[in-house]
């Protein structure tokens, strides 16, 4: 038996480390795109950080450019993305040594890529949002958003079809496949939307962020959790799944992660 063998055993998942590590990934890589990404790009374009949430981050551009604008609003993105490579990597590399940890990458993963290509899709559709503030005066209206829209409608399609062939290493094969898959990937999509949500009703700025930004971003950005595991392949030589057992140190994590992300960045962190 190998490693990866080994650590493959057929039992019932632990929901409350299911929605621990979904917490943490959800609170992760918004952090990424907020603080990362958009704070990142202020400070390092000369702009003036000073406000952070969980729904939004604001910069003083006063002192930037129009083209250091808009870099700072593509950032988020672009750290999404970033970060989803580096999770593909060293999902590669960690294996199935660690079970926990394995789904944790693979999760984190999802979520940066299918936020980053719905920002693209959101944007397009609705006029609204970081690359809304990308595009907006460079070309005509009519030109960039069908065309954003559509890029970000292929990505995320192409991104869901990725990430079901790697949750296929870890919810095995068989007819049992999907159920298993699902019985991750819902709670884990309940409890990020509801992660986000609640945290966005304490933010200052009023409930028009929570809709377009809170709801949008989780409910919406992430929504293909429920229907990507449609694309787990049934194979003919059934093997066990990895399965999520209880986790003293996940549940911690996860609880942590619940209260920074609601208590201090929902009603947000003023920076300057």
């Amino acid at each position: 038996m190998t490693d990866d063998q080994a650590v493959r055993i057929d039992r019932t998942n632990d929901l409350l480390t299911v929605v621990a590590i979904g917490v943490v990934a959800y609170a992760l890589a918004n952090i990424l795109h907020e603080s990362v990404g958009h704070g990142g790009a202020c400070i390092a374009l000369g702009g003036r950080p000073q406000v952070v949430s969980s729904v939004h981050f604001e910069c003083g551009e006063e002192q930037i450019s129009d083209a250091a604008r808009r870099m700072v609003s593509a950032a988020g993105t672009i750290v999404n993305f970033l970060a989803a490579a580096v999770s593909l990597l060293a999902m590669k590399r960690q294996g199935l040594h660690r079970p926990h940890l394995a789904w944790f990458l693979w999760l984190f993963t999802t979520i940066n890529l299918l936020m980053g290509a719905g920002y693209f899709l959101f944007s397009g559709i609705g006029n609204i949002g970081d690359w809304s503030s990308v595009f907006s005066g460079l070309l005509p209206a009519w030109v960039w958003r069908p065309l954003l829209a559509l890029i970000g409608a292929a990505l995320y399609f192409y991104f869901a079809r990725l990430s079901a062939r790697r949750l296929i290493v870890l919810v095995g094969s068989g007819e049992a496949a999907v159920p298993r898959a699902k019985s991750f990937a819902v709670p884990v999509y309940i409890a990020g939307g509801l992660l986000y949500c609640i945290s966005g009703l304490f933010n200052p700025v009023g409930p028009v962020l929570i809709a377009i930004s809170a709801a949008a971003a989780s409910f919406g950005g992430t929504s293909g959790l429920l229907w990507l595991t449609e694309f787990v392949r049934r194979g003919s030589d059934s093997h066990p799944p990895v399965a999520v057992s209880r986790s003293v140190p996940w549940i911690i994590a996860g609880v942590i992660a619940s209260i920074l992300f609601v208590g201090v960045l929902g009603p947000a962190v003023r920076l300057g």
